[in-house]
């Protein structure tokens, strides 16, 4: 299983990023995906998770009606679009697959929002 993060950089605040994560080694349409975060000294908290056929997706209330989480089965990509971001969005954000009772994590990529 490999997960690779890409889409992270450095924005303002308000602006717009698109993070993508790029699954292989499983049947990656099977699977829930999700997106976390971990800030400087806190814990990783979740911010977005998708079903895998239904589609069927759930935030964290921090991201609630800026954050999009969406997949691609034929690419096999998750992929996480970031609007309206905030200071307080700053962080590493990991991808992460949930195979049976194993979780299969990404190396991350930092998004960092400051004017």
């Amino acid at each position: 299983v490999q997960l690779v993060e890409s889409g992270g950089g450095l924005v303002q605040p308000g602006e717009s990023l698109r993070l993508s994560c790029a699954a292989s080694g499983f049947t990656f349409s099977r699977y829930i995906m999700s997106w976390y975060r971990q800030a400087p000294g806190k814990e990783r908290e979740l911010v977005a998770v998708i079903i895998n056929a239904v589609g069927a997706t759930n935030y964290g209330d921090s991201v609630k009606g800026r954050f999009t989480i969406s997949r691609d089965n034929t690419k096999s990509t998750v992929y996480l679009q970031m609007n309206s971001l905030k200071p307080e969005d700053t962080a590493v954000y990991y991808c992460k697959a949930a195979i049976g009772d194993r979780s299969y994590w990404g190396q991350g990529t930092q998004v960092t929002v400051s004017s």
